[in-house]
């Protein structure tokens, strides 16, 4: 795959939300300005590196699960920096013919991923935004790989508390949402404040390349309008059918996840 046009630029000089949580997850794809927000981040939540840790393991269920109901094509927006095993890995060991689109708005991302899927017809990355969903849905990429006219697994995981209030978390899962058939699935996490007071956290990403945007189970679970959660709803991430001993840290993550169905 090829990027047309100039080289996007990638800022170094601040931390990336993808980047830290690919230190917390102990990859090696991130700089050291990364690593100086996940230290502090951490310091300042200490369930921090076991909590991304968790969301990772809800997702590699949850891809699982919408896999065994039938989807077969998979739209990962805010994918993130590779982590094996990756989405595309975790759909193929049920299901070969799984496609999966990646979606990004980190150079970075885009890079690693085009050195990872580039000989993958069934994968693409895309560099695109989460905040211009209409540009995600419509990127020829993306395209490419999603038929909208079958039943796709949307997969917004640990993304949309970097979008503010201000611009319109519920408006652009509804967009999203709008986009997909019956019979789809959208697999959302996201970070919340209910257990923990957690300013000095969120303050790790001030300086960050976006914010972060804690919210509560209430406002969470708004955002799976126009689907039905499949049980058990939605839930800290341990708790959302676990295949193993939970962490003895469980009740303190502080992720909510679901599922649901269109």
């Amino acid at each position: 795959m090829t990027q047309d046009g100039p080289a996007p630029e990638i800022d170094t000089s601040r931390p990336h939300p993808a980047r830290i949580y690919d230190y917390l997850l102990g990859g090696k794809d991130h700089y050291d300005v990364d690593e100086a927000a996940g230290e502090r981040l951490v310091t300042a939540a200490p369930e921090a590196r076991v909590s991304v840790r968790a969301n990772r393991a809800f997702l590699r269920r949850a891809v699982r699960h919408v896999v065994g109901e039938g989807v077969r094509q998979i739209l990962d927006v805010g994918t993130g920096l590779p982590t094996s095993p990756n989405v595309h890995e975790i759909a193929h060991e049920a299901a070969s013919e799984v496609r999966v689109a990646y979606v990004d708005n980190d150079p970075i991302v885009k890079a690693h991923g085009d050195a990872l899927l580039s000989r993958s017809g069934a994968t693409s990355i895309v560099l695109a935004d989460l905040r211009d969903p209409r540009g995600v849905v419509e990127h020829p990429d993306v395209r490419r790989i999603i038929d909208f006219d079958e039943p796709v697994a949307l997969l917004l995981v640990a993304i949309l508390h970097f979008v503010t209030e201000a611009e319109k978390p519920g408006e652009i899962v509804a967009t999203l949402r709008d986009a997909l058939p019956e019979g789809s699935f959208l697999v959302l996490s996201h970070a919340t404040g209910d257990l923990f007071e957690r300013g000095d956290a969120q303050a790790v990403y001030n300086n960050a390349t976006a914010s972060m945007n804690l919210r509560s189970h209430a406002e969470i679970e708004r955002l799976f309008d126009g689907f039905t959660l499949v049980e058990p709803g939605l839930t800290q991430v341990p708790f959302w059918r676990p295949d193993g001993e939970l962490p003895p840290e469980a009740a303190s993550i502080g992720f909510y996840g679901g599922v649901g169905r269109k």
